[in-house]
């Protein structure tokens, strides 16, 4: 089973990056977007440590999922909530966990149903082996390679911990 670091000094790490891309200008002025519910708890740390202004964004990509049917829909879908607009503007989006690349292609689907930004930057706190879409993020805090039966969790919001778990698959 693969070592993990502490989710909290992943953030710090996560947040350090991000605040080099927005002193060097690669990053303007940029609004925060999570994906729901462990890229929102992300976000909500990496939003509060950057002093960012504008408010934060959330996603839920429950209906641009292209695996839907396989998977189905959680019963508890809540509407996403940008309270900004997006149009011409830097994005970071955030989620918790980069795998398949299937939740950041829904996630950039909506994203541009409610405008076109200028930037979309990806922060990722794990990324993991297994990518089936060409999918890479800009800023990750931990790369890890796992088994084909572990898998990654985040538990929250808060205290923000991760588990490694084994599933077992016909």
């Amino acid at each position: 089973m693969a070592a993990i670091t502490p989710v909290e000094t992943l953030i710090d790490r996560l947040s350090a990056g991000l605040r080099e891309n927005i002193e060097a200008g690669t990053l303007h002025d940029p609004l925060m977007v999570g994906i729901h519910s462990g890229g929102v708890w992300v976000a909500e740390r990496l939003h509060a440590k950057l002093g960012l202004s504008e408010p934060l964004g959330k996603l839920n990509i429950a209906f641009y999922r292209d695996d839907f049917t396989h998977i189905g829909l959680h019963p508890q879908v809540s509407p996403s909530s940008l309270p900004f607009d997006i149009e011409g503007r830097d994005i970071v989006l955030v989620d918790d966990v980069l795998y398949t690349g299937r939740t950041i292609r829904a996630a950039m689907n909506e994203l541009f149903d409610f405008g076109r930004p200028a930037r979309v930057l990806l922060a990722v706190l794990y990324a993991r082996n297994g990518r089936e879409l060409p999918i890479q993020a800009d800023l990750v805090g931990e790369s890890l390679t796992l088994g084909r039966h572990e898998h990654i969790h985040l538990h929250g919001p808060d205290p923000l911990t991760v588990t490694i778990e084994q599933s077992v698959e016909d």
